[in-house]
């Protein structure tokens, strides 16, 4: 039986909740807005001159000691796993998070605020389909310091499992587990943040947890609490009272699970494994996970995907009809012989393009390029990367004729196996952001002979020519 395609997913209104930031203790506005597809996880400082915006991408990770924290450009968020948690254990795809400061509301320390707010503003299916990392093979990230590892392998969903284990009396080795992160509502979404009580010293001490109270964190009391310390609780928290339960947490909280801490890890572990930027089809496993190992093993896991990326070569029929054949192209495109150096396109979305060029021997450049040895010079096969990326970029405006592109820059161009006569090169060029002010941002391949021959960042301006 064929397997359901599934959709991507944003939400239909946009929505806010309000509260303070742990770590800095101010009152932060976060506003959920719906985006485009293949937009993924973006957070947008709205404090800031010119709104600029961070994506939850795994490369952006600066700091993990206390939430995982991004930086892009000097510019910061912080504890971001708990918002992400709530986005992808909702399913949803695409979604613009802005903020009014750099961190997120702690809210109760969970990421049951977040979630309601998501479904307040409703789910809504896009026309793009879902992308899904599958996993094949057994992927392990270890660090031998403190123990902590994971690992990833195939499932038929995405399962997460983790086990913890602090070696303290009060808090033992518990594990929690999601069969399918629709789960996540119901289980593990209200679990909340925890800290031992020796952590919590050293915080208040360095001006940390500013907006810290006994609603937003469980405290395990882990070491002997004498009248000096309950002192200094009782003001940072800003109460006459306070105490050890018989269950050896700080009073005013109640347990949601035993394994409440274990359940929280998982939250963690979902939200950090967000800035891979794909949905995972693979079962993970997590033994004493922190924001630090999940966060390497997202940049592992991450680097695995865009080599297989990389080395994907689409499947076409090269005897099927394309959806443009040359005289197509030369409608939308300026370029005439010998320089156009795309033949036919077969795919075209508003986020892919796929063409082919059929290298001969009758290419003029061969005449000069090695005549005894035919090489297809790497700066042509650039180009014809770029005029198919141009197809991709006119697709945005209504009349392309009246268009033209204007690449901008190029990165990280590499070349990886030699292109001659009679090899056909297969281009396959992705947006990695909406177009804007017409500006076109695309990961560009080009294959030959079933491998990767050639890749760049490409970036052009769509420039009206009358």
């Amino acid at each position: 039986m064929a397997e359901k395609v599934l959709k991507q997913q944003t939400i239909q209104n946009e929505v806010s909740l309000e509260g303070v930031g742990l770590h800095t203790g101010k009152q932060v506005k976060l506003t959920f807005k719906p985006a485009p597809e293949n937009t993924g996880y973006v957070f947008k400082r709205v404090d800031l001159e010119g709104e600029p915006i961070i994506e939850a991408d795994v490369s952006y990770v600066t700091d993990t000691k206390r939430g995982t924290n991004l930086e892009k450009n000097g510019v910061k968020i912080q504890t971001s796993e708990h918002v992400l948690a709530a986005c992808v254990g909702l399913e949803i795809d695409n979604v613009i998070i802005e903020l009014n400061a750099s961190e997120p509301p702690i809210m109760d320390g969970s990421s049951k605020y977040f979630v309601q707010a998501l479904e307040e503003a409703g789910i809504k299916e896009q026309e793009a389909e879902k992308e899904e990392y599958v996993i094949n093979e057994v992927i392990c990230y270890r660090d031998e310091e403190s123990g902590s590892e994971i690992v990833v392998m195939p499932a038929d969903t995405y399962k997460v499992t983790t086990m913890v284990d602090f070696g303290t009396k009060v808090l033992g080795t518990q594990n929690a587990s999601i069969e399918h992160v629709s789960e996540f509502k119901d289980n593990i979404a209200n679990s909340r943040t925890f800290s031992f009580l020796h952590e919590i010293e050293a915080l208040l001490e360095h001006g940390l947890i500013k907006g810290g109270d006994l609603n937003n964190a469980i405290v395990y009391v882990d070491k002997e609490i004498g009248e000096e310390t309950l002192k200094k609780l009782r003001v940072a928290f800003n109460r006459e009272e306070i105490s050890v339960k018989p269950n050896g947490i700080l009073d005013n909280l109640t347990l949601h699970y035993p394994n409440e801490a274990a359940r929280h890890k998982l939250l963690d572990v979902l939200g950090d494994l967000a800035l891979v930027g794909t949905r995972i089809r693979g079962k993970v496993i997590a033994t004493k996970p922190g924001h630090y190992v999940n966060t390497q093993f997202a940049k592992k896991l991450s680097k695995f995907i865009k080599e297989e990326k990389r080395n994907k070569v689409p499947k076409i029929d090269l005897s099927a009809k394309p959806i443009m054949d040359v005289n197509d192209i030369m409608d939308t495109l300026p370029h005439r012989s010998p320089f156009l150096l795309v033949d036919k396109i077969y795919e075209l979305t508003d986020s892919t393009v796929v063409g082919v060029k059929n290298v001969t021997m009758n290419e003029p450049f061969f005449v000069g390029h090695f005549p005894g040895k035919p090489v297809m010079p790497g700066v042509l096969q650039v180009e014809a990367m770029a005029q198919t990326g141009g197809i991709l970029a006119l697709k945005s405006v209504p009349d392309p004729e009246n268009y033209l592109t204007f690449f901008m820059k190029i990165d990280n161009v590499r070349f990886k196996q030699q292109v001659v006569p009679g090899d056909t090169l297969i281009f396959k060029l992705e947006l990695l952001a909406p177009i804007r002010r017409g500006i076109c941002q695309m990961q560009a391949y080009a294959y030959a002979n079933g491998k990767l021959a050639t890749e760049a960042v490409l970036m052009a301006q769509i420039v009206k020519s009358k």
